[in-house]
């Protein structure tokens, strides 16, 4: 399958577990990006994967087309320009006290787009997944207008769209981002999105106590508003200390209702950072891979639960690996 993921790609700067940012005096650095590390998911597993956004014309922009292609992702839609790089800071969390995001991105190439600098209809020429997320949106006034032009383009291109809400607090109100995913969701066909979503950016109402099976009531509802959307899906989280979660994924589709993967106890984690894009890109694997829907989410959730064994924001885990981990159970060894 050809797939292109969008959107911006910046360096992350982490401390070490235990120092605080204000203290730091060293930093990890990896790159990443929401679509990006979709992107490099779906490389790992086989697919035709380009990734387009822009980055300046320095060493750190370099260092970014290096990253991505050593996963086998294409950067023949890295656009080159711009003054820097977006980044972003982490101070990593410990036992009770989570991980902290500080983003310094303001001014960034990607950020600074003024309008589509790329030739659409090469771009999405035979490409047959087009995905992007909601972070795109939130960057600036001026990517509102931008993602809503590339999704429209890559529809009437024949492209099947994937959206994820991923909706960030620290990039713009509920208000905001839910009055531009109302725009973007008539073209969708694939959605990740939970009940958080449904509450507080969509508007939908809250699931009545009688009702057994909350999600499934509010995909229902989502699905009556956008019908076009083909399926959605989500990962359940439980928080039991920032190196301990126990994480559920959630698939449903209006013609073949809900399927649940099994639970997985993740513990000690070593870097939550990615997991969703790793659960995100796991799942649109199996749905271009003709899965069912319940090996789908299995192995969704299993590249999600590995993700979190490895230190930085990409998955590194091929198409086998995630099957036999979600065959064998935690921690067996594999011989």
């Amino acid at each position: 399958m050809k797939i292109v993921t969008l959107g911006e790609i910046m360096a992350r700067f982490s401390t070490t577990a235990g120092n605080r940012l204000a203290q730091a005096e060293h930093f990890q650095v990896v790159y990443g990006g929401g679509e990006a590390n979709v992107a490099i998911s779906l490389a790992n597993f086989g697919h035709e994967v380009a990734f387009a956004s822009k980055v300046p014309e320095n060493p750190l922009g370099e260092a970014v087309k290096r990253h991505l292609n050593s996963y086998g992702v294409s950067t023949e839609f890295l656009l080159k320009g711009g003054s820097r790089l977006g980044t972003y800071y982490m101070e990593a969390g410990v036992g009770e006290r989570g991980a902290a995001v500080f983003f310094d991105r303001a001014g960034s190439s990607f950020a600074e787009m003024l309008e589509i600098e790329w030739e659409l209809a090469e771009m999405f020429k035979g490409v047959d997944l087009f995905h992007i997320s909601g972070i795109a949106p939130a960057v600036s006034l001026k990517w509102r207008e931008l993602t809503l032009e590339l999704v429209k383009a890559a529809k009437s291109a024949g492209c099947q769209i994937s959206f994820d809400v991923n909706y960030r607090g620290k990039m713009w109100t509920q208000a905001e981002c839910g009055a531009v995913i109302q725009t973007i969701l008539p073209y969708v066909d694939y959605c990740s999105a939970g009940h958080m979503d449904a509450l507080y950016l969509l508007g939908i109402p809250k699931a009545p106590e009688e009702i057994s099976d909350k999600l499934v009531y509010y995909y229902e509802k989502m699905s009556a508003l956008f019908p076009n959307i083909k399926l959605f899906y989500a990962t359940k989280r439980e928080v039991i200390s920032s190196s301990h979660n126990k994480l559920t994924g959630h698939i449903w589709s209006k013609t073949d209702g809900i399927f649940t993967s099994k639970t997985h106890d993740i513990t000690p984690i070593v870097d939550r950072v990615g997991g969703g894009d790793a659960f995100s890109g796991g799942v649109l694997h199996g749905l271009l891979s003709d899965w069912s829907l319940q090996k789908t989410i299995d192995f969704g959730t299993a590249a999600s639960s590995l993700k979190h064994t490895i230190h930085g924001d990409t998955n590194q885990f091929s198409e086998k690996e995630v099957l036999d981990f979600a065959r064998s159970g935690s921690g067996a060894i594999q011989r």
